[in-house]
Parts: structure tokens; C-alpha cells; sequence
């Protein structure tokens, strides 16, 4: 706006020379999908630690999966794996702060029913249809860009490849997001799960938004226990003290729920099922115990990626490939990969649908051995960190030129445009994140008459801005030539 100046005198103005900067947007903020205990379903909550997630989504129910049976007086262990809850949210969460997560989002699909082998009452829909609804609710989130379905494997495994295609192309819709699948393990040896995931995740050019792994993992993560509800079969007579409250015949356990029993009745010891509370102080301390040193729950490995995620971009940079980093709270991998084996899941020729392995080296732990999307024969998305990065970049430029619409189309705000994204990428230069020795060598920003735009797209309110970045790409495989030399001198 023009000044008229009509008093005289001295009068100070500020001209602004230096043009707007682009504000980065976060990288690493995942979205967790997942049946929870409590809180509200449908609903995105951010939270930043695991007790903002205890205080909102509650625990895990209790576990059933560990079995106790005293005999001789020794509580002998059985863990039946196919016992366990596939509720697992809880646990999930707990994996991803292990491994460095930060603030991210939860998205509840619904609440766990107490007896999970029943369906709740409180739900009004199925869980492929729940899904779906917290994954549009998900995608409608602002500030989340990783999105994770922890629990999805156990719960919906007939259905899970189906949803996994539609986050992929909900995720390539929005532009901003990625996609961490997991490859469902199956206790069957006949059964090849890497083909089974190959033919049921269809084949799309979105498959860049996308990484899968494989395979599950054993984790240190304690199960949740209520010892009002541990069961202990009695198999022999021999037990250490009496007790004052009568024992139940494993045949009588289904009975009695039907039928008050007369508990003056006297009933043989052997074949016997206890409450916790109703043996020796000695064999429960026993109980603990074992319980303390027992395996851990069985997770997909989903949330420690993400945690890895999340921990390399805030130390390293998004620009850093999530991989060749050790998995905290992990003990084992559920399948133990060779050179082999991952020869074939990092490079599919068919359709290159390549899969992240996870492995356990001795000395080093439980690594992630693998930075590779879906689109794995891509040559310009191959890597996670390039598709990532770009990501980043795209987002941030989007809503830093914001500023700029409705400005006059002329060259002023063509040059303070441009000069406004070179300071952001020659920052980037400098952390690393482009390769070339020099920054024309590793990006390039191009707006203008003659150069993006026609006399017709300046007339119909269109900038168009050209931007090329040279990201840079990890060192997948490193090529050691060793050769003789003879001799000289």
C-alpha cells in the first residue's frame, strides 16, 4: 500500500529482504490401530509415553496361555502359545517405546471382551469393518505420517491382507504416509507364508508407500497375570500342606458352574484343579518365579519397527535407512532366516514385492537386515529412507508455500518462492540428506516464464515449481575385491 506523506520530517520504514523458510514437518508419527481395554473407540488420541496409554487404553487382559501343573511338589511350566491373547495392543505399545518411539497416535478399533473367545456384546460392528472405520479416521488425522496395525494379524488374519491393500492405497491417496505390514507367520511347515503374502497383496504401483517384514518375534515383555485366575493342575498326591478350601475335579470345573456342590464331599487329590490362592505359600513363590523367567509374548514385529523408525530419524534423519539397528526387548526371531532364504525375500523378480528380514547374529542381537519398500524392483522408490524423505520434503514445501497463493503470479514472488525453498534443501545439503559435492549437484529449483510456466498459466493463476533432488541411497551390499600382488623390489 502506497504511503502519502504530507507532514514533514523523518519517517522509517522496514523492507523485508529475506524471503519465508519451510517449516519441516515430523517424520516419524506413527498411528497405532488396535482393539484396546478401555478408552474411546474410533476416536485419534495422541499420547507421548506408556502411561498416558495405561491412563486412557488401559492394560491387556489376563493371560492364559501359561500353564502350571504340580507334580512331586514342582510347578512344572507349559506355555501353549495358541493360548494367548490376540488382544495385544498393550504389549505392542510397550515394544515401540523399547525401541526408542516417541509421541504417536492411538486409534482404538474397539474393546476387548473379557472372554475373548466370545463375541462382545458392545460391539455393534465386525472387526474388518472396524478396521476400516479407524483407518479412514487415521488417514483424517493432520499430523500422524507412519501407520500400524499391531493386533490385526491375530485378530483378523483371513481379512488382513485385504485391509493392508486398502492402507496402501489410502496412504498413496494422502501422500504423506507409510505403511508398515507384517507377514503373517503360521505354526503349519507346509505352509509358505512369503507366497501366501505375495498372492493375496496385489500388485500396485501405490506399493511404494509400503514395507513389509518378516517374521515374528519372541519377545522379553512379560505377560499380564491375574492370579485370582491362575488355574494349577494337581497330578499327583503329593502335595506339600493341606488346604482348607476343597479341591474340584477337573471333570466337576464345567458342573459346578450349573450345580451348587456339596463341599463336605471328599474328593481324591490326583487330577486336580486349584486355585492360585489355595496352595502352599512355597509353590506359589515357585509359580512367580517361572512365571518371571518364562518366555515372553510373541509379537509381530510392527511396533519395534516403528520405534526404530522413529529413533534413526530423530538421531540420524529421515534420510537414513531404518535398518542394521538391534531390537530392544527381543529375544528371538519365531523363524531363524539364512543368507539363503533372504536372497529370495529381499529381491522378488516377479513383481517385486520385496521383504524386510529380520534377523538374530550372534553377538549383535536381533537386527532389521533389510530397507526395502514393497516396490522393490523400483528403481527410483526402492529404499524406504528415499520414499520417506521425500515424504518429508513434499509435506513441508506444500505447506510452506502456502504463503504464496493469491500473491501476484510475477517474478517477485517467483524468486522469493524459489530462494525459500534453495535455503531449505541447502540445509538439508548440509546435514547429508542429497548426495553431490556441491548443492547444484545434489537439487535443483526451477520456477518461472519460459522456464515451468507458459503466458497461458500465468493467465489462468497457475506456478508451476520444478524441484529435483538427488537423495541419497544406502549401501545395501558392500563388495570386498581381494586380490595376490606380487612381489616387487
Amino acid at each position: 500500500m502506497a504511503t502519502t506523506f504530507q507532514t514533514p520530517g523523518v519517517y522509517v520504514k522496514e523492507i523485508s529482504l529475506l524471503p519465508p523458510s519451510v517449516a519441516e514437518v515430523e517424520t516419524a508419527i506413527p498411528i497405532f490401530i488396535g482393539y484396546t481395554k478401555t478408552g474411546p473407540v474410533h476416536t485419534p488420541r495422541r499420547i507421548s509415553s506408556m502411561l498416558e496409554y495405561q491412563t486412557t487404553f488401559g492394560t491387556a487382559n489376563s493371560d492364559r496361555s501359561l500353564k502350571f501343573a504340580l507334580q512331586n511338589g514342582v510347578a512344572n511350566l507349559v506355555h501353549d502359545i495358541k493360548s494367548q491373547s490376540k488382544f495385544i495392543m498393550y504389549y505392542a505399545m510397550q515394544l515401540y517405546f523399547a525401541n526408542g518411539g516417541g509421541p504417536c497416535y492411538i486409534v482404538s478399533t474397539g474393546i476387548i471382551p473379557e472372554d475373548e473367545n466370545a463375541p462382545s456384546v458392545a460391539e455393534k460392528t465386525t472387526p474388518p469393518e472396524a478396521y476400516d472405520a479407524a483407518l479412514d479416521e487415521a488417514i483424517r488425522t493432520e499430523e500422524p505420517t507412519i501407520v500400524v496395525f499391531p493386533d490385526a494379524p491375530f485378530v483378523i488374519p483371513d481379512n488382513y491382507y485385504a485391509l493392508m491393500s486398502k492402507a496402501i492405497d489410502k496412504c498413496a491417496n494422502s501422500g504423506d504416509r507409510f505403511l508398515i505390514i507384517d507377514v503373517i507367520n503360521s505354526d503349519d511347515p507346509k505352509r509358505d507364508v512369503v507366497a501366501d503374502f505375495r498372492d493375496r497383496v496385489p500388485t500396485s504401483e501405490n506399493a511404494k508407500y509400503a514395507a513389509a517384514y518378516y517374521p515374528y518375534l519372541n519377545t522379553a515383555i512379560p505377560y499380564e497375570i491375574d492370579e485370582e485366575q491362575l488355574m494349577i493342575s494337581i497330578l499327583d498326591q503329593n502335595e506339600p500342606e493341606e488346604v482348607s478350601t476343597p479341591a474340584i475335579k477337573v471333570e466337576e470345573v464345567e458342573a459346578a458352574k450349573g450345580k451348587k456342590e456339596d463341599s463336605t464331599k471328599s474328593v481324591p487329590a490326583k487330577g486336580l484343579i486349584k486355585k492360585f490362592s489355595e496352595i502352599a505359600n512355597g509353590i506359589q513363590n515357585q509359580i512367580r518365579q517361572k512365571i518371571t523367567a518364562s518366555d515372553g509374548v510373541l509379537l509381530s514385529p510392527c511396533a519395534a519397527v516403528a520405534g526404530v523408525y522413529a529413533k534413526v530419524d530423530r538421531t540420524r534423519g529421515v534420510w537414513k535407512s531404518p535398518a542394521n539397528v538391534s531390537l530392544n526387548y527381543v529375544q528371538s526371531t519365531m523363524v531363524s532366516i539364512t543368507d539363503e532364504q533372504q536372497s529370495s525375500l529381499n529381491i522378488d523378480v516377479n513383481a517385486g514385492k520385496s521383504i524386510n528380514a529380520i534377523r538374530s547374529f550372534v553377538g549383535q542381537g536381533t537386527k532389521i537386515w533389510g530397507a526395502r519398500t514393497l516396490a522393490g524392483n523400483d528403481n527410483e522408490w526402492r529404499y524406504i529412507n528415499v520414499r520417506r524423505f521425500f515424504n518429508m520434503v513434499e509435506e513441508s514445501v506444500k505447506k510452506s508455500t502456502t504463503s504464496a497463493v493469491f500473491e501476484p503470479n510475477d517474478v517477485n514472488t517467483w524468486t522469493r518462492v524459489r530462494a525459500m525453498i534453495e535455503n531449505y534443501l541447502l540445509l538439508k545439503w548440509k546435514d547429508g540428506a542429497l548426495a553431490g559435492a556441491k548443492p547444484d549437484d545434489a537439487y535443483y529449483v526451477r520456477v518461472g516464464l519460459g522456464q515451468t510456466m507458459t503466458p497461458t498459466d500465468v493467465l489462468e493463476g497457475r506456478m508451476n515449481i520444478e524441484i529435483g533432488l538427488a537423495a541419497v541411497r544406502p549401501a545395501e551390499f558392500i563388495i570386498l575385491n581381494f586380490s595376490h600382488k606380487l612381489q616387487t623390489g
